[in-house]
């Protein structure tokens, strides 16, 4: 029945008022890039690997503070006005979003940034960012089953060995901090619900993007993420604590961190396809260690060098041809 049922999801259209056939919420879509990287997706790649490499960081001096609520609520909203702003400054690049495609966007805005983004400040009442970060590095894995099992796009020799690879960097790299404990099931379930969410998210987002563009997709996206994480950014709002280190981290994690990452990666999803944009997350725990060892005087062991080199050659491999 679940197999029928996808079935139906990836395959059925209809027209729409506009003459051009109504879009699913799995389809399969054309990546620009289709080789070996070139010069901007590398830069693409790494920008964004480098900035959501470093929101783990960010939520925690944010939670010194600020309750959960709040910091997801800033991380969202200052995101959706940094795009906002970039609309007024570029009108170009903004393309009006179909009627056959706002459910879509509804769901993105859910599945790609308000469930997650609640999740993460949650879970990391609980456990490590080390150990939220080796966690979100099975996005990729999620990405390529949603796209096998809905797009029936299945990755291919040079992506599954860099999802094999790139993941055992990840874990390698975390292996240390697991040992030190404070890894609590619930934490470690919300990121997983979080990851899996991203899964589903980055399928959907790549068509999505490559018919309205970056500026016109997040922004919305955030819009309406903004919305639905209201109540849960009032909620204990009389609990936070007005000091100006978090408040600053929070707003770097929500202009840059959400509204100028999330352009990014729709960019880069739209040129490189879901799989291998969703590989930037086996970059992000490099980041977080090298953040860890020079603002937080962190000890780094030998297996998570060796982890971070692996990881690299991983990322390297799944953005071959």
């Amino acid at each position: 029945m679940f197999g029928r049922f996808c079935g139906r999801l990836t395959r059925v259209t209809a027209t729409s008022p506009s003459g051009r056939s109504k879009s699913t919420v799995f389809e399969a879509s054309e990546a620009t890039t289709t080789g070996s990287f070139g010069s901007l997706d590398w830069l693409l790649f790494l920008s964004v690997s480098a900035i959501w490499g470093s929101s783990f960081l960010l939520i925690a001096e944010g939670l010194e503070a600020l309750t959960p609520g709040l910091v997801t609520l800033a991380r969202v909203g200052l995101g959706a006005l940094a795009l906002g702003v970039l609309r007024l400054v570029r009108p170009g690049d903004v393309t009006a979003i179909a009627p056959e495609d706002r459910s879509k966007v509804l769901l993105l805005s859910v599945l790609w940034v308000a469930v997650p983004f609640t999740l993460f400040p949650l879970s990391q009442q609980w456990i490590t960012s080390a150990l939220a970060g080796l966690l979100n590095g099975a996005t990729p894995i999620f990405a390529a089953v949603v796209s096998a099992v809905l797009v029936k796009t299945k990755p291919n020799g040079n992506q599954i060995v860099g999802i094999v690879v790139g993941f055992v960097g990840v874990i390698l790299i975390s292996l240390p901090s697991l040992g030190e404990g404070g890894s609590e099931a619930r934490g470690v379930l919300m990121v997983v619900a979080a990851t899996l969410c991203y899964g589903f998210a980055i399928n959907i987002a790549s068509p999505l993007q490559a018919r309205y563009g970056a500026t016109s997709l997040m922004s919305s996206v955030l819009g309406l993420a903004t919305v639905w994480t209201i109540p849960f950014g009032l909620w204990n709002f009389g609990d936070n604590e007005w000091q100006v280190g978090p408040l600053v981290a929070v707003t770097f994690l929500g202009a840059v961190g959400t509204g100028g990452a999330y352009w990014i990666m729709a960019t880069l999803v739209g040129r490189i396809g879901p799989i291998r944009g969703s590989f930037i997350t086996y970059l992000i725990p490099v980041v977080a260690l090298v953040l860890g060892v020079t603002f937080r005087s962190d000890e780094v062991a030998l297996l998570a060098v060796i982890g971070a080199a692996v990881t690299i050659g991983g990322a390297l491999m799944a953005s071959r041809r």
